[in-house]
């Protein structure tokens, strides 16, 4: 059978037995990392299939790699081909810090409209963490990828157009701000928050989870994150009211649970200590941006780091959706084979379970774990363990293919 691009129809996905999807390999440790996430996917779907089904890999270009070649960060062809093939797996890519290009990662989801940042934190048995229950935490984040900080309207300070905003606001606001101040402006609205509320607890539904918690700072930012968490409830109550039952009526008006997902709020600093002190309370996490950026590093921190940590973007109504590892792109140790890959194989595992071939997506989890419990792990996890044989990169890689 001929390759052919993903298709999706209202929603769902029709993936043929020869995709195409395309890869970035990215910056620093991406094309190491990748590589080897590469060559597992493929060995899962092979074995899972009986070769009845792969992956046609289209290699495009953005970072570093775009620029040595055609002089531009991200060619207008390569978000055509994420946005046309609809699937995509993506190693990080570099931004400087405080000037240069803006960063490539967000220019990617706001071009393509990935409204939903979504970042599972599960405990592989056996990697070293920080807390005593690592295996209580399960969660899957669902955090909004276009707005808040990712809105990017800012004014220097001091520049004439802080000057200005500060006249306007002064002048028909009758709000005063210091000279010396830089000025954000903060862009929560009713539509992005809907849609992603909406994805968060269809993929509570069909998951079997049992609770969406809505975290927030709305007791602060009234009109904001306080508008988040409103318009969160009314949407679940609208489109979702005989499956869902909220927290505070289960006892206000002594509702049942039983068969529902019960939607939670929690104010952010409090989220925080609860993530850690009763992370299996938790389950389902959904959060304005910059929320979800810290909650979504400080729940990898439980589970061993954000190198074991999978991520993925996703428009869930056009279906485009492209799948990353969270950590960056680590230039100091690009080429050097001592990266740990297990980030982007989990990517690849939820781009698997994306597009419906789940039976590859179990093989890759199941000989990930295998691995670690044989004590087989990079060099970042094995200076932590006792016992452990250190691999490279490739080595890491070769092991889990032996285990699937």
């Amino acid at each position: 059978m001929d390759a052919a691009p993903i298709e999706v129809f209202e929603g769902e996905v029709k993936t043929p037995d020869r995709p195409i999807i395309p890869v970035i390999l990215g910056d620093g440790i991406g094309p190491e990392v990748i590589s080897v996430a590469r060559r597992v996917i493929d060995s899962a779907v092979n074995k899972a299939y009986g070769g009845g089904r792969a992956i046609c890999w289209k290699e495009v270009l953005a970072g570093e790699s775009a620029f040595k070649a055609k002089g531009e960060w991200l060619p207008r062809e390569t978000l055509e081909a994420l946005r046309d093939y609809k699937v995509s797996l993506k190693g990080p890519l570099t931004t400087p810090v405080g000037g240069g290009i803006r960063s490539l990662n967000v220019t990617i989801r706001k071009k393509l409209d990935l409204y939903a940042c979504i970042r599972p934190c599960k405990w592989i048995p056996g990697v070293p963490t920080p807390v005593k229950r690592p295996e209580a935490l399960d969660v899957v984040i669902f955090r909004e990828n276009t707005e808040d900080v990712y809105a990017g309207v800012e004014w220097a300070a001091g520049s004439e157009e802080a000057l200005k905003v500060r006249r306007f606001l002064k002048e028909f606001m009758g709000v005063s701000i210091g000279e010396d101040a830089g000025l954000g402006l903060k862009v929560i609205s009713r539509r992005a928050t809907e849609r992603l509320v909406r994805a968060a607890i269809k993929y509570a539904i069909k998951n079997g989870r049992r609770s969406v918690t809505v975290v927030h700072k709305g007791n602060i930012m009234k009109y904001t994150e306080g508008a988040f968490v409103k318009w969160a409830y009314e949407l679940a109550e609208r489109e979702f009211g005989p499956l869902i039952v909220a927290e505070r009526d289960l006892i206000d008006k002594n509702l049942p649970a039983e068969g529902k997902i019960i939607l939670k709020d929690r104010m952010a600093d409090s989220m925080f200590q609860q993530i850690l002190l009763k992370p299996e309370e938790y389950d389902v996490i959904v959060t304005p941006n910059l929320n979800g950026d810290y909650l979504s590093d400080a729940c990898a921190a439980q589970i061993g780091g954000i190198g074991l940590a999978p991520g993925a973007n996703i428009n869930f109504e056009t279906g485009v959706a492209v799948f990353e590892p969270t950590h960056g792109s680590a230039p100091k140790y690009a080429g050097l084979d001592r990266a740990n890959p297990t980030a982007a194989i989990l990517s690849g595992v939820m781009m698997l379970e994306y597009i419906g071939w789940a039976n590859a997506a179990v093989l890759v989890r199941k000989a990930l774990e295998r691995t670690i419990a044989q004590k087989k792990v990079t060099v970042d996890l094995a200076r932590l363990m006792d016992g452990s044989e250190a691999l490279t990169c490739s080595e890491f890689g070769k092991a889990v293919i032996n285990n699937l």
